[in-house]
């Protein structure tokens, strides 16, 4: 009978651990992906929220949803501010997160 050398009970060991450690470099870097996606998302909805804020304060209103898909907007208007708040749902995995953004522009501005 033949004995088993140190070097064969090494080799169940590192297939063992590349088994664990493979699903869990994936699950870094869908982490890594999906946070990318949603900082894109957030300077998406920051850019339309400008966009809408000014149009809105030279009374041309632009809807937020036209410019980002899913988003929503809210129109406050004071004596000389006009704000476009926009909110929509994360993308993907990441739906139950909810971003938002803010902007205002001079009433009448041109």
């Amino acid at each position: 009978m033949r004995s088993r050398s140190p070097a064969d009970a090494e080799a169940g060991t590192v297939a063992a651990e590349f088994a664990v450690a493979v699903p869990a470099v994936m699950l870094v870097l869908a982490c890594c992906l999906g946070s990318v996606q949603l900082a894109s998302q957030q300077v998406r909805l920051q850019d339309a929220a400008a966009v809408a804020a000014r149009a809105t304060a030279r009374g041309d209103p632009v809807d937020v949803g036209r410019l980002v898909p899913g988003a929503s907007g809210a129109i406050e208007s004071g004596s000389e501010l006009v704000c476009v708040t926009a909110t929509v749902h994360g993308p993907g995995l990441f739906g139950a997160i909810t971003l938002t953004a803010r902007s205002c522009a001079l009433a009448g501005g041109g």
